[in-house]
């Protein structure tokens, strides 16, 4: 167990940690990033390398938050379908927004090659049916996406297969995205912490900001030192907590939960995901697997919006994991863990430039792996080439949670106990 960091699967598991000091005195920077999670560090990689002096501040450990927490899962698209976004902000944006997810996809493959970060990447994602009566509409996707979009490296699943592949009949049809990928979230984290030090980045730990002015010149202050610099760029995500009022009550906070396994025979681990593939499920409240490097089954599948931890994650979580294989009834839970993500009302992305020198990126709703890292890069862009990327995102509307962040969590508590309570029903 590494000092600073919650007990996981992937702590117990991590490649090494860095070690980076905390934030003392007063520095310089042309860019201050707040937030070492894949937001901050792919910004931070993408203008160290191109000369930029740039500082981190994270408030705990690098990737302590969702980023090192979450599911692993790499995949192409939105949480909107593309028929969606056309409505909301027409062909051209939607198409761009659709790209963009290919490319944050190929971007993250990208890094881990680039920089050789050894994170367990392997490929594959099935987003499969919790009921019979989901099939036609996650078919009726694959359809669209191969007629309307050309987009060919996407299958459906029959049911026949999807419970041959996954060796249960609790689930059904289903699509398979053949240039998804899944990983090791934190040692992907960390490695991209490793490069952006590389390319001289500074990366401060337990270095939480309190506060911050952003004139022609930013000053952002921690307990025991400032920073001055002329950009400052927000990717706090389920963290931003009070730091900046004007874009808090775009997201809420929730809890995804996981558990990991001890490690299972190589017969089982073929018996239930015979292609090592990462799967998701239909349900609102999504389950979510795959097996680790070491034979585990690394599974999520509960969510709680109150903030409170259940005092056994594991033992909560394993219900969800029984429902669909209960012949795991005895297989010991060896880790049980809690990550805190954002999601947005409309589950997409809320990316702002909320002054002429303080970007936002944040909000991802399960889709942070791949959006993250893209959307670090794009605020890199924004300051040092070109913000019309950036600009795409910027443009699709954030509505703020009905009651800002004072009513936003009675409201959605309330919303996910009635989604809870349909998906228990099936």
């Amino acid at each position: 167990m590494n000092p600073g960091y919650e007990s996981s699967y992937y702590v117990a598991s991590a490649n090494g940690f860095g070690s980076y000091s905390r934030l003392e005195g007063d520095v310089t920077a042309d860019v201050c990033i707040v937030g070492a999670g894949y937001t901050g560090l792919s910004a931070a990689l993408h203008l160290a390398e191109k000369g930029y002096r740039v500082v981190v501040l994270e408030g705990q450990k690098v990737g302590w938050g969702a980023s090192g927490r979450n599911g692993g899962q790499v995949c192409p698209g939105h949480n909107k379908e593309h028929s969606y976004l056309k409505a909301k902000v027409g062909k051209a944006d939607a198409d761009a927004l659709w790209q963009m997810s290919l490319d944050s996809v190929q971007l993250v493959k990208d890094l881990v090659a680039k920089h050789q970060i050894q994170c367990d990447l392997k490929p594959g994602i099935a987003y499969v049916a919790a009921r019979p009566s989901d099939v036609s509409w996650i078919h009726d996707s694959v359809n669209y996406m191969q007629n309307e979009l050309k987009y060919d490296a996407i299958r459906h699943l029959s049911t026949q297969e999807v419970q041959d592949l996954l060796g249960t009949d609790q689930y059904y049809g289903g699509k398979f995205w053949a240039d998804a990928a899944h990983l090791h979230p934190l040692n992907y984290a960390l490695g991209l912490a490793r490069a952006a030090s590389a390319a001289g980045a500074v990366i401060y730990e337990d270095s939480k900001v309190l506060d911050y002015t952003t004139g022609g010149e930013a000053l952002v202050r921690c307990e025991k030192g400032t920073v001055r610099a002329t950009y400052v760029l927000l990717a706090c995500n389920g963290y931003l907590d009070k730091l900046e009022p004007r874009i808090a009550g775009k997201i809420m906070p929730i809890k995804s939960l996981m558990l990991a396994t001890e490690p299972l025979s190589e017969e089982m681990c073929k018996r239930i995901n015979r292609e090592d593939i990462a799967v998701a499920d239909s349900k609102f409240a999504v389950n979510y697997f795959r097996l680790s490097a070491d034979r585990r089954l690394l599974w999520g599948g509960r969510e709680t919006y109150t903030g409170r931890m259940p005092a056994d994650v594991g033992n909560y979580v394993r219900g969800t994991m029984l429902q669909r294989y209960p012949f795991l009834k005895d297989v010991k839970i060896d880790y049980g863990w809690g990550g805190q993500l954002a999601i947005t009302l409309n589950r997409q992305p809320h990316f702002e430039r909320i002054k002429d020198n303080l970007f936002v990126a944040q909000g991802y709703s399960g889709h942070g792996v791949a959006l993250a890292t893209l959307g670090g890069k794009l605020m890199a862009d924004a300051i040092s080439t070109s913000a019309e990327k950036f600009d795409v995102f910027a443009r699709f509307p954030t509505p703020t949670f009905p009651g800002g962040t004072l009513l936003r969590k009675p409201g959605m508590v309330a919303g996910m106990l009635w989604y809870a309570l349909r998906d228990s029903m099936f």
